[in-house]
């Protein structure tokens, strides 16, 4: 009988049941995130914000994601994965219902800086939980399944701001957002804990850890991502981690605006294509684990940022050339949405880096620091867009999933590395 979760030789029900809630809790988590993006342009109507105003408030959302990464990382090394998640969706559920009460710009910064916390410390949590409880051969595929949560999400979150929007108004489409979040909070309670890090835990109790290792344990958990034995895996993935983020978002933070404003989509048209984008998001994101698994996690990134680099020239730059037929930009959307199924390979990659010592602070702060620098994507693209269009500012996301599909080359391949309470196995 396997000592840990993760020695099994196949999945368990309470793997499943530790999958299904953290990839639930991943579905209200990006819901709610990119929810403001569906209803910037009823909020900018009623409270008379400027494109940059309304765009500055979605980058402080985004930044705040980075301290929430660091803040949540760090207690779920010392609270347990567990208990962590719980805080982080009540934390992000918070922020989105206080949202639809704003009348200001402070008001609204202040609850979407909430929501954002609590969004960041999400993943990693999330994340790190599924890396140290699932079977390694399988962790690839198993840790991008509970990334589909974001396309979901987004769809979800098309859904309510598309259609629902405009017959409730952008304010109960924020209070009734809480609803989904908060029956997760009880549902979590039934999870089990991380046994690799209950046991470390208990090591340390009873003595069975050396006096040297948990001196290291009390230091400064984000200190000790820059030690020696950590500070190269550290800097590769939080310069992998910003490249994606940033094509990421240069898409999606004003794609809903962009096909409105520019290409003159009605809003139940944009998000039509949207939740297209959305399929195409969700198969991406299953697939990915899959290949990973199978031929490595630098091949899959590659391939996977191509694809994307390749829908979003042609639905920005040669936008012309395609809009002659609807189907081909439906095509060209759907293969944006599935080259974004690269970073399903995030949890795995990251939790292989790690030890468990710091894995969910490691994890929390690569991701989210990464997030957090996309302060800057919403603002720049109104800014670029006065001169060359919405669709100029979100073309920017071509250099950089190219970048990310050859960064991934300066890492080791991971796959199939075997997790232990103080080390790997190779």
């Amino acid at each position: 009988m396997a000592k840990f979760l993760n020695e099994c030789d196949k999945p368990t029900k309470q793997h499943y049941h530790i999958l299904l809630l953290s990839w639930a809790g991943w579905v209200f988590d990006f819901y709610d995130l990119i929810l403001y993006s569906f209803l910037m342009i009823q909020i900018k109507a009623e409270l008379h914000f400027s494109d940059v105003e309304i765009s500055f408030v979605f980058g402080a959302s985004l930044a705040a994601t980075a301290v929430g990464g660091i803040i949540f990382g760090y207690l779920s090394d010392r609270y347990g994965r567990k208990n962590v998640l719980q805080w982080t969706i009540i934390t992000y559920s918070v922020g989105t219902f206080l949202s639809g009460f704003s009348y200001s710009i402070p008001m609204l910064l202040i609850f979407r800086i909430i929501t954002g916390l609590g969004v960041g410390g999400e993943w990693g949590t999330g994340q790190t939980y599924i890396g140290e409880t699932f079977p390694a051969k399988l962790r690839g595929r198993y840790g991008a399944f509970m990334q589909t949560g974001a396309p979901v999400g987004i769809a979800l979150a098309t859904l309510i701001g598309g259609y629902l929007a405009p017959e409730i108004g952008w304010r109960l489409c924020f209070l009734a957002s809480v609803l989904p979040a908060v029956i997760v909070i009880f549902i979590r309670k039934k999870l089990p804990e991380s046994d690799i890090w209950e046991e470390r835990k208990r090591m340390i109790l009873a003595g069975e850890i050396s006096k040297e290792e948990i001196a290291k344990e009390k230091k400064n958990k984000f200190l000790a991502l820059f030690e020696k034995e950590n500070r190269k895996y550290f800097v590769l993935a939080l310069v992998l981690a910003v490249f994606d983020m940033s094509a990421y978002w240069f898409t999606y933070s004003w794609m809903p605006g962009y096909l409105h404003q520019q290409r003159q989509f009605t809003m139940a048209k944009s998000a039509l294509f949207m939740l297209f984008t959305q399929t195409g998001g969700f198969l991406g994101y299953f697939t990915f684990g899959f290949i990973a698994d199978k031929f490595g996690r630098r091949p899959a990134y590659s391939v996977y940022s191509v694809i994307m680099a390749f829908g979003l020239l042609m639905i920005t730059t040669f936008w012309n050339i395609i809009e002659v037929q609807q189907y081909l930009i439906l095509v060209c959307m759907f293969l944006v949405g599935f080259g974004t199924g690269m970073f399903g390979g995030y949890g795995p990659l990251f939790s292989e880096l790690f030890p468990t010592k710091i894995r969910g602070t490691a994890m929390g702060t690569a991701f989210n620091l990464a997030r957090g620098v996309q302060f800057f994507t919403p603002v720049i693209i109104a800014i670029v867009a006065t001169n060359y269009g919405l669709g100029g500012g979100i073309s920017i996301a071509v250099v950089f999933a190219l970048l990310t599909g050859a960064w991934i080359w300066t890492f080791p391949e991971t796959r199939g590395k075997k997790m232990t309470v103080l080390h790997f196995e190779e």
